[in-house]
């Protein structure tokens, strides 16, 4: 197994998908077999700048799967991936969805269901798992006691199939289930639409079981693009820039005299989070081992969101 190449594709070459394209002829190990893709344009510059590399244009998922796909990313509309995924893994295919992994949670629970009983790996896209920042702290992780974070964009027009909780905060929302590691307790929450047709403001406070609490806020309507997550434990306070890729930590030194706040070096391994994200994919396909974000993980990342839009509804 570990000497077979994998045979990778894509399905979607939009904002993000034009990218898993180019890195997918990247990877070592790997062999593009095409890509899906309903705009001729964007069809034609993936072509052009990687069909010499095999990832040329194919004309549904199917031909994908007959060309030999193995490894499939799935990029398209949110309310597709149901659909794309479903078609890929019954295909024998292991798949990686980007976030969110589908728009119901039936869909959702479909999907893992049938990667499941295909012994197919099924990974969601929550990049934010990837950033260096957020994996050079993760080993540091006792008992998460207080998270703070915010995720401000500028207005993007492309990301309007859903609302700022499912376009941003959700990135959030993974992380904090991931280090706090215990079931939402408590959801309060207010939602405003401001460009769209949908929720583009959010603010979040989330009370887990263990008593750690999370204050959450998202937008897309700001002027400038932050992306900070805080986050305190027992003697601990760390600090992540997501967008610069950088941590700050400082620890409580109780050995070398009076207790005092001390700086402490986080060392963080210069990476792409997008390359890392599909790098990692690929190992799950080869060595048939559990992905990092696995379909369960992006299932409950999209049941919290869907629980915080509910929450946001009652005050309408």
């Amino acid at each position: 197994m570990t000497a077979q190449k994998i045979r990778a594709g894509v399905v979607g070459c939009g904002y993000l998908g034009r990218h898993h394209a180019r890195i997918l002829t990247e990877i070592e190990g790997v062999e593009p077999v095409g890509f899906v893709e309903l705009d001729d344009h964007a069809a034609a510059e993936i072509e052009k700048a990687h069909g010499g590399k095999g990832m040329v244009r194919r004309p549904s998922v199917k031909a994908l799967l007959e060309a030999g796909a193995t490894a499939v990313v799935v990029a398209t509309p949110t309310v597709t991936h149901s659909a794309v995924a479903s078609e890929l893994l019954e295909g024998g295919a292991d798949v990686m969805v980007e976030k969110p992994v589908t728009s119901t949670l039936a869909e959702a629970d479909a999907l893992v269901k049938t990667a499941r009983a295909r012994g197919r790996v099924l990974q969601v896209g929550h990049i934010e798992r990837f950033n260096p920042a957020v994996a050079a702290v993760r080993p540091l992780v006792t008992e998460v006691k207080f998270i703070e974070a915010h995720r401000l964009g500028t207005f993007v027009p492309r990301a309007l199939d859903v609302d700022v909780v499912l376009d941003l905060l959700v990135h959030d929302l993974d992380i904090a289930l991931d280090l706090v590691g215990r079931p939402v307790r408590e959801i309060r929450a207010v939602g405003v639409p401001i460009l769209s047709g949908k929720v583009d403001i959010a603010s979040v406070r989330l009370s887990f079981e263990g008593g750690c609490v999370a204050n959450l806020t998202a937008s897309r309507v700001s002027q400038e693009r932050t992306r900070k997550f805080r986050f305190f434990q027992p003697d601990w306070y760390f600090s992540i820039d997501t967008q610069k890729r950088d941590v700050r930590a400082f620890r409580l030194d109780r050995v070398t005299g009076p207790p005092r706040i001390v700086d402490w070096p986080v060392a963080v391994t210069p990476t792409d989070p997008l390359t890392a994200e599909d790098t990692a994919f690929v190992k799950a396909c080869r060595d048939r081992s559990e992905p990092e974000v696995t379909g369960e993980a992006g299932r409950a990342a999209l049941g919290l969101a869907l629980d915080i839009l509910e929450e946001m509804g009652k005050g309408r």
